[in-house]
C-alpha cells in the first residue's frame, strides 16, 4: 500500500490532538489497534478530524479492509439509510453508544467500534477499492466514489512536485478527510510534515485561534467561503507569522478578494495556492502559484504533474486524464465488486485554454439557464455581483427559466444595487430578477455552500 509505506517512511511524524494536547507518534498510532492485515470487509468511518478517528483509519488503512469516511454529523436517518444499504463489518462513530444489529468491540484503552452481528461477506468487495468518498449531499443515499490506494498515492506524488510542504511544518486538519480535499491535505503532509494537529474547530470559533498560537501552523487551507470570511474578519490585514504557505479548492475566489490575497502574501512572504479538484480524481488536478491570483478569477493553472487537460470541442466541457482518476461510482452494495477504471474524467465544468496555456473554468454544464431563450451562465452572474458588491458573498439559481434567483446573506446590501447591477452587466430586465436576504448560506459536508438544498427550498417557495 503505497500511500501508508510513504507515511510510514516519514519517522519524525507526530500527532497531537487540539483539545487535550495528547501527542502521539506515528509509529505508535499506526500499530496501536492490533489488527489482522489479511482481515477484509467494510468499515464505515464517521469523521469529526480528531485523533480517534485518525488511529482507527491509519490502522485500518493498513489491513485488506475497504474505509468508507464519511461526515460524523450526518443526520440519523441519513445514516440508518446507508448502513442498511451497504450493512458494513464495523462502524466507527463516537456518537452513538448502540447500533441495532451491532455489538460494540473494544480495540483498546481509548478505541472502541461497532462489529455487525453474525456478519457474512454478502458481496466480494473488488480489491483495488480502498476508499469510499461521499461526493456531495446531506440526504438520501450518495453516489460513492471508488478509489483506489494507487489513485490515491498517484495525485499525491503530483501535489507533492509543487506543495512546499517541510519536516517541521505544522498543519491543522481545519478542512474534514471525509472532503476529498481535506484526505489529500492528510496524505500529503503525513508524508512530509512534522506534526498533525486534529482539530474539529473551524475559524469562526475562538477556540481555534487560540489553537493556532499554541501550536503555530504552518498552513491553513478551505474553500471559497472559508477566504471570504477570513476577509470579513480582517484576517489579511495584519501578519500571522507561524503560516508559510495557504491552499484553496472547491471554487472560484471572486477577483477582488484574490488581489487582496496576493497584496497580504507578497507584503508578509506568504504562498498562496489556488487549487482545482475533484473527489473522482482522487483530489487535486490543477494549481496555481501565488503570482496567479492576477489572473482572471475562473483561471484553474495548468494540470498537476502526470495530468491532461482537453476541451470537448462540441460541449466545451474540460476532460482530465491522469492516474488518480477513480474506478466507478458506488449507489449500491453489489456495486463494491466493481472497479473499472476510466482513461478520461468528464469534469461536468465548461472551460477554455487561454494563450498561455492556463485554463479557465466558464461555468457548470448543469448551472446554464435559459432567461427567455437567452443562454445565460449563473456561475458567471455570481463573478459579476462578487466583484461589482467586493467582500459580499451572492448565490444565483435558476426559477423555472423564468427569473434569476440572487440570495446574500449581508443586510448592509441594498438589493435594489443587485439588480441594477445585472441590468447594467448583463442588460436583463429588474422584473426577470428576484433578490432574498438569508441569515447564512448553508454549508454541504464539505464546507461549500450547498447548492442543491438552496435550489430545492427555491422550488418548495415557487
Amino acid at each position: 500500500m503505497k500511500i501508508l509505506e510513504n507515511v510510514m517512511a516519514n519517522k519524525n511524524l507526530v500527532f497531537t490532538e487540539a483539545s487535550s494536547g495528547t501527542t502521539i507518534p506515528l509509529e505508535v498510532l499506526s500499530g496501536s489497534l492490533g489488527l489482522n492485515p489479511a482481515e477484509k470487509g467494510l468499515l464505515f468511518l464517521y469523521n469529526d478530524n480528531q485523533l480517534p478517528g485518525i488511529e482507527v483509519l491509519l490502522n485500518f488503512y493498513g489491513t485488506a479492509h475497504t474505509i468508507a469516511i464519511l461526515g460524523q454529523k450526518l443526520h440519523s436517518e441519513f445514516k440508518d439509510r446507508i448502513e442498511a444499504e451497504y450493512r458494513p463489518k464495523y462502524i466507527f462513530d463516537p456518537l452513538r453508544e448502540e447500533i441495532p444489529g451491532y455489538s460494540m468491540k473494544k480495540l483498546s484503552d481509548t478505541i472502541s467500534i461497532f462489529m455487525k452481528d453474525d456478519y457474512q461477506d454478502e458481496v466480494n468487495i473488488h480489491p483495488e477499492i480502498k476508499i469510499l468518498l461521499s461526493t456531495s449531499g446531506t440526504t438520501g443515499i450518495p453516489k460513492l466514489v471508488k478509489l483506489s490506494d494507487e489513485n490515491l498515492y498517484q495525485n499525491a506524488i503530483s501535489i507533492l512536485q509543487y506543495m512546499p510542504i517541510l519536516e517541521s511544518d505544522v498543519v491543522p486538519l481545519n478542512v474534514p478527510i471525509n472532503f476529498v480535499y481535506g484526505f489529500s491535505i492528510f496524505t500529503t503532509n503525513c508524508m512530509r510534515a512534522g506534526r498533525i494537529v486534529c482539530s474539529d474547530k473551524d475559524i469562526m470559533q475562538k477556540a481555534f485561534w487560540d489553537e493556532m498560537e499554541e501550536y503555530g501552523y504552518s498552513t491553513l487551507g478551505g474553500v471559497p467561503y472559508l477566504y471570504e470570511n477570513l476577509n470579513r474578519i480582517g484576517f489579511f490585514r495584519k501578519d500571522s507569522p507561524s503560516i508559510r504557505y495557504f491552499t484553496h479548492t472547491g471554487g472560484v475566489i471572486n477577483a477582488e478578494l484574490r488581489k487582496t490575497i496576493f497584496s497580504y502574501c507578497h507584503e508578509f512572504g506568504k504562498d498562496f495556492f489556488a487549487q482545482y479538484g475533484q473527489t473522482e480524481a482522487g483530489g487535486r488536478m490543477a494549481y496555481l502559484t501565488t503570482d496567479g491570483l492576477l489572473e482572471e478569477e475562473t483561471s484553474i493553472g495548468t494540470p498537476v504533474k502526470g495530468g491532461n487537460f482537453s476541451i470537448d470541442p462540441d460541449t466545451d466541457e474540460l476532460l482530465f486524464s491522469h492516474s488518480s482518476i477513480f474506478g466507478g461510482y458506488a449507489n449500491t452494495l453489489a456495486d463494491l465488486a466493481t472497479y473499472e477504471q476510466s482513461s478520461v474524467l468528464h469534469t461536468g465544468d465548461t472551460a477554455r485554454k487561454g494563450p498561455n496555456g492556463i485554463y479557465y473554468i466558464t461555468g457548470r454544464i448543469k448551472r446554464i439557464m435559459k432567461l427567455f431563450g437567452i443562454r445565460l451562465n449563473l456561475d458567471e452572474v455570481e463573478f459579476i455581483l462578487k466583484n461589482e458588491l467586493k467582500g459580499n458573498t451572492f448565490v444565483c439559481l435558476n426559477s423555472n427559466d423564468k427569473k434569476i434567483v440572487v440570495l446574500y446573506d449581508n443586510p448592509d446590501v441594498d438589493p435594489q444595487v443587485i439588480t441594477e447591477t445585472i441590468k447594467n452587466k448583463l442588460r436583463i430586465n429588474p422584473q426577470y430578477v428576484r433578490t432574498e436576504r438569508i441569515e447564512s448560506f448553508p454549508l454541504s459536508q464539505n464546507g461549500k455552500i450547498n447548492y442543491p438544498l438552496l435550489q430545492n427550498l427555491q422550488h418548495e417557495n415557487i
